[in-house]
C-alpha cells in the first residue's frame, strides 16, 4: 500500500493555537505512515517549519476569498502533491472545503466533513434552536446584528456575560461599557453576529470526538487545569465523566454530526447541572492528548476518509496531563522567502 498523501491546514501555534499541528503530531504516529503536507494563510505560521513531521508546506487564500480561489489553489498543489485526503482543521474555512468537496473527490481526493445543515444546526446562532427538544441543557443565548440591541439584550440575560464571536473568541462582560467594547472588538475581527450569553459559574470540561452519521468512533473528555487570558486550556487533564460522554452522545446523534468535534460543557457550581457551552465542528487544539491518551482521533478520520471501517474506540486512559509551552523554531530565512515569493515551503536536504 503506497503512502497516503494528507494536507492538513491550521499552521499557527501562537497563545491561540490552532489544532493543525496537533493532528500532524497525531499523524506521524499512524502506521499508515502517511506523507504530510501543510495548508497555512502565513508565512510565518509555526507549523511551516515543523520540518521533523512535514515534507513540505503551502500557502492557501484566506477563507473570503471564497471557495473556487481555493479550489484553483488546491488544483495547483495536487499538480505537485497528488493528495489523497485533505483535513481541514479551522472553523471559518469549512463552509468553502464543503461546497468544493465534490470537485475534490473528482480530482482524488477525500475529505471527512459534516454536511452545510449539519455544519450550521451546531452554529452557535442556532444551537439552543437545535437542541431545544434534546435532554441537554444550555445557557440562555441570544444572537444580535446590531450594537443597538446590545444593551436591552444583556439586561434581560443579567450581567455578567459572555461576549463570543461568530468563529472564535468569548470574552466576559460585567458591565455593558465592557460588553460595547467586547462587541466591537469581535465584530470587527469575526464580523456579525455576535452572540450574548449567560455566564455559568463552575468547571469547565470538554469532548473531544470523531463521529460518522452521528455515531461517536471515539471521544476523550478533559478538564481545564489553566486557562490563558482568551479562556484557553494552556493545561488540562483526561478525566472520566459519564455525563459529558453520554450528553454527547445524545446531542451529536441528534444533529447527525460528522468528522471530528469539540463539545464544551461546563458543570454549575450550585446546581451540578452540566450545559452545553458550543459545539466546535472541527478538532480542538489538544487533540494529540486523546492520542496520548490511546484514541488516535485523526488517524481514525483519515482512515475513514481513506474508506476503512473503524471501529470505536473503547476507553482511553484517565488521569493523562498536557502541558503547553512556547518553543523556537530556528528557519533559515530563504524558507521565509520561498512561501512568501512561491507560496510553498521547499523543503530540501541541508536546509
Amino acid at each position: 500500500m503506497k503512502r497516503p498523501i494528507v494536507a492538513i491546514t491550521g499552521m499557527s501555534a501562537v497563545d491561540s493555537p490552532a489544532p493543525g499541528v496537533p493532528v500532524l503530531r497525531s499523524l506521524k504516529e499512524s502506521n499508515l505512515d502517511p506523507l504530510l503536507i501543510g495548508f497555512s494563510y502565513g508565512a510565518l505560521e509555526p507549523g511551516n517549519f515543523m520540518t521533523d513531521l512535514l515534507e513540505n508546506s503551502f500557502l492557501v487564500p484566506y477563507p473570503n476569498s471564497g471557495p473556487q480561489v481555493l479550489l484553483e489553489r488546491i488544483k495547483t498543489i495536487h499538480s505537485q502533491y497528488k493528495m489523497d485526503v485533505i483535513i481541514p482543521t479551522l472553523d471559518s474555512e469549512l463552509d468553502n472545503y464543503i461546497n468544493i468537496a465534490p470537485n475534490l473527490k473528482d480530482l482524488g481526493i477525500r475529505m471527512i466533513l459534516p454536511g452545510k445543515k449539519e455544519l450550521h444546526t451546531r452554529d452557535k446562532s442556532f444551537l439552543n434552536e437545535t437542541l431545544k427538544n434534546t435532554e441537554a441543557l444550555l445557557p440562555e443565548t441570544v444572537t444580535i446584528q446590531d450594537i443597538s440591541a446590545l444593551r436591552q439584550v444583556a439586561d434581560d440575560i443579567g450581567y455578567p456575560v459572555l461576549v463570543k464571536g461568530i468563529f472564535y473568541e468569548a470574552y466576559l462582560a460585567r458591565t455593558y461599557e465592557e460588553a460595547v467594547g467586547f462587541f466591537y472588538m469581535l465584530a470587527s475581527k469575526w464580523g456579525v453576529p455576535i452572540i450574548i450569553q449567560k455566564y455559568i459559574s463552575g468547571e469547565e470540561c470538554n469532548v473531544c470526538a470523531l463521529a460518522s452519521d452521528g455515531d461517536i468512533k471515539g471521544a476523550v473528555v478533559m478538564k481545564k487545569l489553566f486557562l490563558t487570558d482568551k479562556g484557553k486550556a494552556w493545561a488540562g487533564v483526561t478525566i472520566n465523566n459519564h455525563e459529558a460522554m453520554h450528553q454527547s452522545e445524545i446531542i451529536l446523534k441528534h444533529i447527525g454530526w460528522t468528522g471530528g468535534c469539540e463539545l464544551e460543557f461546563i458543570v454549575e457550581t450550585k446546581t451540578k447541572k452540566m450545559y452545553l457551552l458550543e459545539i466546535n465542528p472541527r478538532f480542538p487544539a489538544w487533540v494529540y492528548l486523546a492520542t496520548a491518551s490511546g484514541q488516535n482521533l485523526p488517524d481514525a478520520l483519515l482512515r475513514m476518509a481513506l474508506g476503512e471501517t473503524v471501529k470505536p474506540f473503547k476507553d482511553f486512559d484517565v488521569g493523562k496531563v498536557f502541558v503547553r509551552h512556547s518553543w523556537d523554531e530556528i528557519v533559515p530565512m530563504n524558507q521565509i522567502e520561498s512561501l512568501s515569493m512561491n507560496g510553498q515551503l521547499r523543503i530540501a536536504k541541508g536546509d
